[in-house]
């Protein structure tokens, strides 16, 4: 992986070159994005050119750097990530080394994929990612050690918001005063879950949403798609590129999830004062109940997006909208005049609290439950 490999970003890529270049690498940085924007290839990049640091004059050993990062293999390159048990890692307390096999695969596969699209690779979907106590253990012991080659450590933590309260805890004093030439990269979509004192300690950067255009131009040279479709690609990927490549394939859960979407909104409406759909509404919550937690935070997710769309359609901002639905019998324009200012806040606050619930373990059942009665009744407020 290679700076030149990056979609997009071309300011922050020239920003990491040049605290390479002056000798200035901050030993910790929080790099803020969704994965579709490409917080993990940039993080891949910027340890490549630092581990490749003192090697330009020898373009053989530069090779051999960039062959073992592009591989996951160099013995200076350390990863953590959110873990859990499987089928074949029945461990109760596991963590990123036993997964190392299965992290290279999927980052080889694609560096843009989302920490569900990792959970999946797991077979463990239906449960949650996490980082224990012991997974710091494993960061503080990797990088108490020299390095391998003399030159740089580099300890990259994807998804730190998903590490165990104790455990950033004991990475603090790590964050607060590292071992000489040690790089800590934190790539986080939730910047607000990690611990304030970590994030007072790392220098930021955030990555906005990838350009149409970056989208388009990637589509193109990735897949061979031809420039009038990899811009319509690029335009619903909505600066997404995990997402695009998804609309390409016609793989997604966007397509399960819009299924969802339109079966529980066409029952709330028809809900209201009919006890016989109001059956139907609890069927689809103990049918969402069945999924597991995180596929049940995603859905929400998209219901959220889903219903923004609709209102940058009711208030005349059809640019910004990309939702094009497979279900030919559900429109967009048709359902935007449902969604105003008198009941969006709390229609997605309905939906973020839930969401949170779940996460916290909540009775999935119920809480759906509780927020189609609630839809019912929001979808018929007056405008």
């Amino acid at each position: 992986m290679d700076f030149s490999d990056i979609i997009g970003h071309k300011h922050l890529v020239s920003h990491l070159e040049t605290t390479i270049a002056q000798g200035r690498i901050p030993h910790a940085q929080l790099f803020i994005g969704s994965t579709g924007t490409g917080i993990l290839p940039m993080a891949l990049a910027y340890a490549c050119s630092i581990l490749s640091e003192g090697h330009q004059k020898d373009s053989s050993k530069t090779q051999e750097v960039r062959k073992r990062v592009a591989t996951l293999s160099h013995p200076d390159l350390h990863f953590a990530f959110p873990v859990n048990k499987t089928e074949t890692v029945k461990d109760k307390k596991p963590v990123s080394s036993m997964f190392m096999d299965e992290w290279r695969a999927f980052v080889a596969t694609n560096p843009y994929a989302t920490s569900f699209e990792w959970l999946q690779q797991l077979g463990i979907e239906n449960k949650q990612g996490i980082m224990r106590v012991e997974e710091a253990s494993e960061i503080l012991k990797k990088l108490s050690l020299k390095s391998f080659e003399g030159g740089y450590k580099v300890m990259i933590i994807w998804m730190p918001e998903t590490m165990h309260r104790d455990g950033l805890n004991k990475i603090l004093k790590l964050v607060e005063e590292p071992p000489a030439k040690t790089v800590l990269l934190f790539l986080t979509e939730n910047e607000e879950q990690l611990l304030t004192t970590i994030q007072s300690r790392c220098q930021k950067l955030n990555f906005p949403p990838l350009a149409e255009e970056d989208i388009a131009q990637a589509l193109i040279h990735t897949k061979g798609i031809a420039e009038n479709e990899a811009k319509k690609f690029a335009h619903r990927a909505d600066g997404n590129f995990n997402r695009a490549l998804h609309l390409v394939a016609e793989d997604g859960e966007d397509v399960l999830f819009e299924a969802w979407f339109i079966e529980w909104v066409r029952a709330a409406f028809r809900a209201k004062g009919n006890i016989q759909v109001l059956n139907e509404l609890l069927q689809w919550s103990e049918k969402m109940a069945g999924t597991g937690r995180e596929t049940q935070k995603k859905f929400l997710g998209y219901c959220v997006e889903t219903f923004r769309q609709a209102l940058l359609l009711q208030y005349g901002a059809p640019q910004l909208t990309y939702f094009e639905a497979k279900d030919s019998k559900f429109s967009l324009e048709k359902f935007a005049p449902f969604v105003h200012h008198n009941n969006i806040f709390e229609i997605v606050k309905a939906l973020e609290d839930t969401s949170y619930h779940i996460e916290r373990n909540g009775n999935a059942k119920i809480l759906f439950t509780d927020l189609s009665i609630s839809l019912t009744r929001l979808i018929h407020t007056k405008q």
